[in-house]
């Protein structure tokens, strides 16, 4: 049952969700964590996402969001 579950979500995820590998300089991985801790409920990459729609908007990027 636990891996038709995790077939599942993984099926959802490649369906609703683009990937974006990022690559850091060592050492920087544990800085963004422990700054994603204290202001994005500890999930990277929601300030990931964060930090990309703010850059986007101050870049006068309209709409960050993308339409189907």
């Amino acid at each position: 049952m636990a891996e038709r579950k995790a077939q599942w979500q993984n099926d959802y995820i490649a369906k609703t969700y683009d990937r974006i590998n990022l690559t850091v300089p060592k050492g920087q991985k544990d800085i963004i964590k422990a700054h994603a801790d204290k202001h994005d409920g500890g999930s990277v990459n929601a300030f990931i996402n964060r930090a990309i729609t703010n850059q986007m908007e101050r870049d006068g990027t309209p709409d960050t969001t993308p339409t189907e």
